[in-house]
Order: structure tokens, then sequence, then C-alpha cells
């Protein structure tokens, strides 16, 4: 009965929300339904703690219980247009219908219909006609600055009158009626009001939150509204036309051509740095963006929103698409609003008649304005960056050069890394000769560095890899350059797989091996190579006996080292969960990468890997430490229920029955037992 009783419930939250005509009304439904356990007509409603502050809940803030990152107490009130009878339950009364002017003393707006009384209104909002008045509540009165209150009640039958006409429109305006972006002219002089209806279920007029909508009268309607509105008059370049605190940012709308723009119609919200701002940026970064109109043009897009954003209608972090094209985080902290977590905004909610300015003391600076120096500071690649000017390569990073770097995090550096004349050289192939993204990169691409050597593309599953190093990071996309964070130092290749092992002493054993099996040829072929080379070690592991009768058999040698390589490359970036490769000879090899903490080890048929991705020009080698063995077969239940006889020996490396790979196993068991003794 429980679970039929949540399944109805469940399934009227769906409707109702589903059929609900706008976000207000969603907003309202959902919180209706949270209260409809309390009785009739009753609302659950969100409340920060330590404030006055009330919202309509949605799904989100129910389960999450904080607005604004701060907490919330849930209360139950009577929803719009409802009250509450002395022994019953919820609120099964409609409010009486009354003229505007006694509703005002209903709904919270006693200050109002004070001032209305004072002002010489009250005869007309008790009269016939069909008004809208977004209503200030007590709170929004006392909230006023006080030589803006003692200007309006020194003179009611002007300014007073004025500043209420200016909250009243002439004709009955419902919520549903508050279409986002829409504009009414008011009963003072037919200036607008300015309506923004968002998707949370926020209604603002002028940039002022709607807190009580919906309160019906006789001769119209009250929407209760948390501040006193002023009439708007000017257009958002207006603002910063005439403001001196934000001279350097007027400075640099006109160079960049986007005066037009601001004094058009639109609704734009503008993050206006003041001249604080500015100052706080290193001289010589702030002349280079002052001097060059693509990068100024990019820096003050990235500082206006496409759409219109009251500071009223954040409730949480939401990215929120710029001029620029790409996205802030708008957000807010308690009463603070905030930009990418920061709470940088100084003054609020300058509304003009195309858009609305927020005052920011710290200028935001997109990547496409930066320099590839620029890009690197501050981020996890503090090493490489460091590195890059000791080598000497600082004016290719803030110069205007087309180029891509490839940057290891901090972590692929030893500590104590010092600059060698080596050092140098392979920073000099951390840079490419053009400017990339990621998703331009295709398998099997070349891409020249400043040294002059070809690096290789390899594309897999689940990254993206230059040689050895993979991308572990977006893309920062500069002025002139772009940057890929890589979990590696780069390792560019020297040489073919078989210079790659004469030149390393673990692998004498195998080259002689390679050359004794026929396969010296192969390893320096075109490829691609990869090869799990068995070092020294690995050979020594097995009896002398029989390491002496597989040198002295190249046809099973070369079965044996072919059960090694595979003709694809695969770098350890490339490993993921049970990856499968194909050798020259024999059944699959399977791969997998175990993590622990920071350090990564790939095994193949469980044997680890001692060291990964040497890179050659045919391919790549990662050593292992012990002879490569197929994985015992994985039987299903059927196969365990069919006869001996009708299972066949797999022979399909070339070693009959598997005869030494068998001899192998018993040698390195019988070798661990003995330890273990």
């Amino acid at each position: 009965m429980q679970h039929l009783t949540l399944l109805t419930l469940a399934l009227t939250l769906i409707a109702t929300i589903c059929f609900a005509k706008s976000p207000y009304q969603s907003v309202l439904q959902h919180s209706r339904i949270r209260g409809r356990q309390h009785g009739p007509n009753v609302c659950a409603m969100q409340k920060i703690q330590g404030t006055d502050k009330k919202y309509f809940t949605n799904c989100k803030q129910w389960y999450h219980r904080k607005i604004c990152g701060k907490p919330t107490v849930i209360s139950y009130e009577c929803c719009p247009g409802y009250e509450k009878l002395p022994g019953e339950k919820g609120c099964p009364a409609a409010l009486p219908l009354v003229n505007i002017y006694n509703t005002l003393g209903v709904v919270g707006a006693a200050t109002t219909k004070m001032y209305s009384e004072r002002a010489q209104l009250r005869e007309e909002i008790e009269g016939p006609g069909s008004f809208t008045f977004f209503a200030p509540s007590n709170q929004a009165w006392a909230a006023l600055p006080n030589e803006i209150l003692d200007a309006l009640v020194s003179n009611v039958n002007i300014e007073l009158l004025n500043a209420l006409h200016y909250h009243m429109v002439n004709r009955r305006l419902t919520s549903e009626d508050l279409k986002h972006g829409s504009a009414f002219p008011s009963m003072y002089q037919d200036f607008n009001v300015h309506i923004h209806h968002y998707p949370n279920g926020i209604v603002t007029v002028n940039c002022a939150r709607l807190v009580k909508t919906d309160q019906h009268a006789t001769n119209g309607i009250v929407h209760v509204v948390d501040r006193v509105i002023t009439a708007v008059t000017n257009d958002v370049h207006t603002f910063i036309d005439t403001d001196d605190d934000l001279e350097t940012l007027r400075t640099a709308v006109a160079a960049a051509g986007l005066t037009q723009m601001l004094e058009s119609d639109g609704h734009y919200t503008v993050f206006a740095p003041t001249n604080e701002a500015f100052e706080k940026i290193p001289p010589e970064m702030l002349n280079r963006i002052l001097g060059d109109p693509v990068a100024l043009k990019d820096l003050l897009n990235y500082h206006i929103l496409k759409n219109m954003q009251c500071a009223e209608s954040i409730t949480s972090g939401t990215p929120l698409e710029t001029l620029q094209g790409t996205v802030l985080e708008v957000g807010c902290d308690g009463a603070d609003m905030t930009l990418n977590g920061k709470a940088i905004i100084q003054k609020k909610d300058q509304l003009g008649t195309n858009g609305v300015i927020h005052y920011i003391n710290e200028l935001l600076i997109p990547d496409s304005a930066k320099t590839l120096l620029e890009l690197a500071q501050g981020s996890a690649v503090t090493t490489a960056t460091k590195l890059f000017v000791d080598a000497g390569l600082g004016s290719h990073l803030s110069g205007s050069e087309a180029l891509t770097i490839l940057t290891p995090q901090n972590e692929a550096f030893k500590e104590g890394v010092t600059m060698t004349g080596d050092l140098k050289k392979l920073l000099k192939n951390h840079i490419l000769k053009e400017q990339l993204s990621s998703g331009s990169l295709y398998y099997g691409q070349e891409l020249e560095t400043l040294e002059g050597i070809k690096l290789r593309v390899f594309v897999y599953r689940n990254s993206l890899c230059i040689e050895n190093s993979c991308i572990v990071a977006h893309d920062k996309i500069g002025r002139f350059g772009s940057m890929f964070t890589v979990d590696k130092v780069v390792t560019p290749p020297m040489g073919t797989i078989m210079d790659v092992l004469k030149a390393d002493n673990r692998f004498s054993l195998l080259v002689g091996a390679i050359q004794t099996a026929g396969l010296t040829e192969l390893m320096n072929q075109a490829g691609p190579h990869t090869v799990f080379a068995p070092t020294n070690d690995a050979f020594s592991a097995l009896p002398k006996a029989d390491l002496n009768k597989l040198m002295r058999n190249p046809k099973e040698l070369a079965s044996v080292l072919k059960y090694h390589m595979a003709k694809e490359i695969l770098v350890s970036g490339g490993v993921g969960s049970h990856t499968r490769l194909k050798p020259l000879q024999g059944d699959k090899l399977e791969l997998n990468m175990w993590r622990k903490e920071r350090n990564q080890t790939v095994y193949i048929n469980k044997v680890p890997v001692v060291e990964a991705d040497l890179m050659a020009t045919n391919g790549v080698v990662h050593a292992v430490g012990a002879i490569i063995k197929p994985l015992p077969p994985k039987v299903d239940r059927e196969q365990a229920d069919a006869p001996v006889s009708s299972m066949r020996t797999d022979s399909r490396i070339g070693v009959k029955n598997d005869d030494l790979f068998q001899k192998v196993r018993k040698s390195l068991s019988s070798r661990t037992m003995t330890r273990a003794q």
C-alpha cells in the first residue's frame, strides 16, 4: 500500500509539472505537492537560514536543502490566494476578493498601502479599472536608502506618486502573462517595466524578485516584489559612458568597436570591470591586450552574456554562454553573486533599457586573449613552464607565432630537475610548429617540432596520445597558440626498434635471440610494431637447459618471440581495462592497467611491464621482466561439461602441445616454491 501511495505521488508530480504552463507554475505546483500532506492549498517553502528570503521549491532544491550554498529550512504556508480557517486543516478558504488598496494590507505590503494613501493614490486603486501593481514588500521599503526615501516622502504628490505609478501597469497581468524578456508601459509616463521569467521559476520586474505572485483583486492583481524599482531610461552603454569608475572600460569598448552593440536593442548582461580591476593586471600584459583589437574584443565579449541575468535569478552555480563563445559559471554564495566561484561583484543590477550591468573588481581574461606563456602560468604545469623559460624558449611562448605547446604535468618531472643541453633539446621537441586543436588530430598524423623532429599521433578508445604522452585536459586555445596538457615528458623516437634494443644493455640476450630467430629485418622494417621485450633477467629466470634448447631451435624461438610482438603501436596510455592485442603468432594478448595512487603499471597476460614506452621510429618497446605465456583458457559451463576427448589442445604458437611454455611454467613454479621454503 505504501509503495502504491509513493507511485501515485510520483505520477501526480510528473503530470502536474509537465502540464504546468510556465516555469513559475511548475515550481508552484511542485511546492503544492510537497505541502499537500498538511492540507489543501498548502505550499512548501524553503527559507534561507538567518534571512527572510523564501522560495517555492523545485526538485533539486528540495533534495539539496540549499539555496546559494546556504542551508534552508522548510516551512508550510498557504499557497497564493488562500487562507486558513480556525479548526480546519490546511488553507481551505480563498482569500476574500477586495480592491487593490485593501489587498495590499493582507499580502505583506502594508507600507505600500500607507504610502499609496499619503500620495493620494488610494482613490485610484480602490476604484474601477484593471491594474497590475508590483507592490514593494514592507522589507523592501525598509531597505531603501534613507536619502532616497526622504526625497520621496518629502514630495508625496509628485515624487512618491510617480514612484508608485511606475510600479503599476494599466492592465491585469498574471504570472502567465509575464513572459521572459517582455516589457509593459507603466502608469508613469509610459516608461517600461522589464520582465524576466527564468527557467528556475523566478520572475523579476526590473530585477526585483516577485515574492508573492497572483494576488487577485476586484480591480486588478497584486504581485509583491522584494525591492522598490525605479524607472529605466538609459541603455547599457550610457552607464559605461557616464561612470568615472568605468573610464578604462569605456576606452576599451570604443577601441574594440562595441559601442554600437551596447546601444542596440537586446537583453545583455555586462560584468563591467572597474578601473581598479584593470589596474590589477600586469602592465605589459594589459598593454598588449589593449593594443591588439582581436584579443581586446575577445576580452570584452567574455564579460558579456547573451541573456539578461539579474542577481535574484541565481540560486546556484549555472554555466552561461558569453558573446566570446565560452561560458562563465555564474553563481551565488549567500547574498554575494559569484563569477567562476569568486565573489568579485561589487555592485549588482544596474538596469538599462537593453540589459543589466554588474560591476566587478577583477578582470576576466579568456584563454583566447592570452599568450602561450600566460596560458601555462597558474595551472598544473608550473614546472614545465619554468623549464621552458630556463631553456630560453620564453620568446616563442610569449610571441605571435602560431604554435602548440605540449606541457607535461608537474608530476611528470623528477624532483630537482636541472637544465642541461639535452633537456633544452628535449623541450624544443615539446613545441609544435602550428596551432592545433586536439579535435583535429587523427591517427598516424605527424607533427613537426621546433627541433625538426616528427611526432606521431595515436588515437585510442579513451585516449589521444602524441608519442608516449597522452592529453589529460581540455585544450587551452590562446591568442596565437594552443596548449595541450600531457601526462608524461614526450620521448621522440630515436632509431628503429632494433636500434632501441641494441642501445639498452638490458636487452642484450633478446637482441641475440632476435638475430638467431631471423627476425632482425622485421624489427628494422617500417612497422608499425609493438614489442614486449623480455629483459636479460627474464631470460635468466628460465632453466639453463630450457634456455639453451630454445636458443638452438630458431623456429621455436621465433614462435616464442612473435608472441611478444604485435603489428600495431600501442603505448601505455592507450591501455584500458581488458585491452586485447593480436600478436604476430598465437592467441590474443590481454593487457590491463593497474593504478595505485599516482603509480600505474601495465600488465600483459598478468606479466608486469617494468618500463613502458621506449619509442622507436617504427613502433614502441615495452620492457617486461618475464617471458609472456598464454593465459589458461576461460572455460564456460558447457565446456566444463564436455568430454575430455572433445577438447583440443591449443598449439597455435608453433610449439607442439605447448611443451616449452609448460616447462617454463613448471620451472618458474618450482623456483617460487624453493624460495618460499
